[in-house]
């Protein structure tokens, strides 16, 4: 029986596992932050071509 305990203390697979699953995560939610902000930054940039774009059509 102490045999199985020592060889259950040993194995570190599911700790592995669970680092890798973290990793994953980290990784995640730096892309939804980048993509965020991306898209935020390209609604800025299109809301304000759409702007100049409807005051040159009216000036005509």
């Amino acid at each position: 029986m102490s045999k199985i305990f020592a060889r259950f203390l040993k194995d570190e697979s599911g700790a592995t596992a669970i680092e890798y699953g973290l990793i994953a995560a980290l990784i995640s939610v730096a892309l939804i932050t980048g993509a965020t902000t991306l898209g935020n930054s390209l609604n800025q940039t299109f809301q304000g071509i759409s702007t100049k774009m409807n005051t040159a059509k009216a000036a005509n």
